[in-house]
């Protein structure tokens, strides 16, 4: 990251929210965790494992048509090493989704089992649903429970308090109580949330962030952010990120008096079509990692 930036948190709430997460679980069967597939490490909670214990976990590979289709596999194998279940799915489209409630079923199967030996007619099973801010958690939860009583909005944060949904006769859904929160130790962690929009654009500034973005796309050029600013991979050659927002300012005619980039309005453009997915499926972190 730019050394004037340095993205943090400091949320006061992440030890109650471990409480009550842990007080929770023995109502819970299943935790369901969400993680943004463009950024899966990034975006999920080091805790989490600890916290949980030994409860069965299902991972949601959230927004997985902005990222890159190989890598999505790569961790589902990853996931599947570790004996846990992912699944790439797009919670706004709904892609994907119509395999959660049978992998839930599969991962709860002996469960299910045990609960009908022991005379019940139609056991119950519950999974809680965690996930950092902006992961999708939202919009998941209106479509597996085909209602609107979650607050969906495209920033971080807007999920208050407690709730139970019920997504089909045998399965029940805790969202979670409380907000679980990236780690920021590894700069690298608070850069890629900020990438994706996980971090408010108004505590970051932009251009520092536009600028390592670029400095990030320089590595791994995709034809379709060539084609967005009409540019050959020949015209990048030896070009820094800096004078990339520049020529990417000047090629959609952003100026301003004297002839001067726009060098604000450009980072905003660049930021905005990344997380819009007009640069194609760019994933930033991979299981090797």
């Amino acid at each position: 990251m730019s050394k004037n930036q340095n993205i943090q948190w400091f949320p006061g709430h992440m030890t109650k929210t471990k409480r009550k997460i842990q007080s929770s679980l023995k109502l819970i069967d299943v935790v369901v965790e969400i993680i943004d597939a463009r950024i899966p490490i990034s975006s999920s909670n080091p805790d989490l494992a600890e916290i949980i214990q030994n409860k069965p976990k299902l991972v949601l590979l959230n927004k997985c048509d902005k990222a890159n289709k190989s890598a999505n596999q790569e961790w589902v194998n990853y996931y599947a090493k570790k004996g846990i279940k992912a699944l790439p799915v797009d919670c706004k489209t709904g892609r994907g989704l119509n395999k959660f409630i049978p992998s839930v079923r599969e991962i709860l199967s002996d469960k299910f089992e045990a609960q009908k030996n022991k005379g019940i007619k139609n056991p119950i099973l519950r999974l809680m649903i965690v996930g950092i801010p902006n992961v999708g958690k939202s919009s998941f939860i209106n479509r597996v429970s085909k209602q609107s009583r979650a607050k969906v909005e495209d920033r971080p944060g807007v999920t208050r308090g407690n709730q139970w949904y019920t997504i089909s006769n045998d399965l029940e859904m805790l969202d979670t109580p409380g907000v679980l929160w990236p780690k920021f130790e590894d700069e690298k962690v608070g850069l890629h949330l900020a990438f994706t929009g996980a971090v408010k654009d108004q505590v970051i500034d932009i251009e520092l962030l536009a600028i390592d973005f670029l400095d990030a796309m320089l590595k791994n050029i995709t034809p379709q952010f060539l084609e967005r600013f009409k540019l050959k991979e020949a015209d990048l050659d030896g070009v820094q990120a800096y004078e990339l927002l520049e020529i990417i300012g000047r090629k959609r005619g952003m100026l301003i008096s004297g002839g001067e980039i726009d060098t604000e309005r450009a980072a905003n453009l660049v930021m905005d079509e990344y997380r819009d997915g007009k640069f194609g499926n760019i994933t930033l972190e991979f299981p090797e990692e």
